[in-house]
């Protein structure tokens, strides 16, 4: 009963703005529920109305308060966004498209970094919870698909770079195979046949898939695969910078490289040029991604561009419409080569 007592207390003091509410249904000529229905998204009222209503808000200077509303609707109005790196280019585009869907939408994002952990990982989306979250959105990540489809018994959710379904959960990829066949054609039908490849991290799914699409293409074309010419890296600008640095050290031949990301061909090209070998004339490389920087390397890098800011969009498309709000469809972007001037023709 105290607790009871406390809570009505609270939730009296944290709608002290009730007064300019009802200020505001009055000079719009509607009631104070239409408004606070038109406040929360739940209502649906004509253009007239609708542009009255804002009218008066704005000549009023009315703020609504979001705590009180939360407090009636359950809802804090806000989205979890678990990441993997805060400072990574390749993130901070899908950020902005998540960001760019729910900004009218009265949502706001809580952003937390899992730093390719699984434990880590499950640990921000307890915290995310535990904060009372409306939804969580997932970039990618090392947890297994089954710790988030029980996650999303708790909360709706919405993983990006997962093919897996659940009652309150969406998840989607962008097709990294094909991404992969497409940058390979490319140096193939540029005269190309021996292609090194530094692959990502062995244990990540992108990583997997654009390998896989490497391995295919040449063999598509009946080119055998050296494996002296497959290279491990991590997704990082050393981990290209070591993998190039090993391929001359054991004296391989070859006339181009297919990066598994831009990332690592930025370190590619480091090491080449360390060795005063010039690309795209004596070496060509492909990245993946098109980062924004991508376009202003020495040479401006051919590479795979994901969508990723599209892709943030339709990440918060499917979050809001989960949460009961009506979204146009959602189309998974497709992705696109890239060409600019560091593969040459032989």
């Amino acid at each position: 009963m105290a607790a009871a007592r406390h809570r009505d207390h609270f939730m009296k003091n944290a709608e002290s703005t009730t007064t300019t509410l009802y200020q505001v249904a009055s000079a719009a000529g509607v009631s104070p529920a239409t408004v606070s229905r038109f406040l929360n998204g739940t209502a649906k009222v004509s253009d007239d109305k609708r542009k009255t209503i804002e009218r008066v808000i704005d000549e009023l200077q009315y703020k609504p308060n979001r705590l009180a509303q939360s407090l009636k609707m359950g809802s804090t109005r806000t989205i979890g966004v678990l990441t993997q790196a805060l400072e990574s280019g390749y993130f901070n585009r899908a950020m902005v498209g998540i960001e760019d869907a729910v900004k009218d939408s009265g949502y706001a994002l809580l952003i937390m970094s899992g730093h390719w952990h699984a434990d880590e990982e499950a640990e921000r989306v307890e915290l995310l919870i535990g904060r009372r979250v409306d939804g969580v959105a997932i970039l990618t990540g090392n947890m297994s698909d089954q710790q988030i489809l029980d996650f999303s018994k708790r909360v709706p959710i919405v993983a990006f770079g997962r093919k897996i379904k659940g009652e309150r959960m969406l998840g989607f990829c962008l097709d990294n195979y094909r991404g992969a066949c497409d940058a390979v054609e490319f140096l193939v039908k540029q005269g190309h046949r021996r292609i090194a490849i530094i692959t990502g991290p062995a244990d990540h799914g992108d990583a997997r898939a654009r390998l896989a699409g490497y391995y295919d293409t040449l063999a598509k074309h009946r080119i055998e695969v050296d494996p002296n010419l497959v290279v491990a890296g991590d997704f990082q600008e050393s981990g290209g910078l070591l993998a190039v640095n090993q391929l001359l050290a054991a004296h391989q031949r070859f006339t181009a490289i297919f990066a598994s990301n831009d990332l690592t061909a930025y370190g590619a090209r480091l090491a080449l040029y360390r060795r005063n070998i010039r690309v795209p004339d004596d070496i060509s490389i492909v990245g993946f991604d098109d980062l924004h920087s991508s376009m202003y390397t020495t040479p401006p890098l051919t590479t795979v561009r994901q969508p990723l800011y599209e892709a943030g969009i339709g990440i918060g498309r499917m979050m809001l419409s989960m949460l009961g709000h009506e979204q146009p469809p959602v189309d998974v972007p497709s992705l696109s080569l890239i060409v600019r001037e560091s593969v040459r023709l032989i």
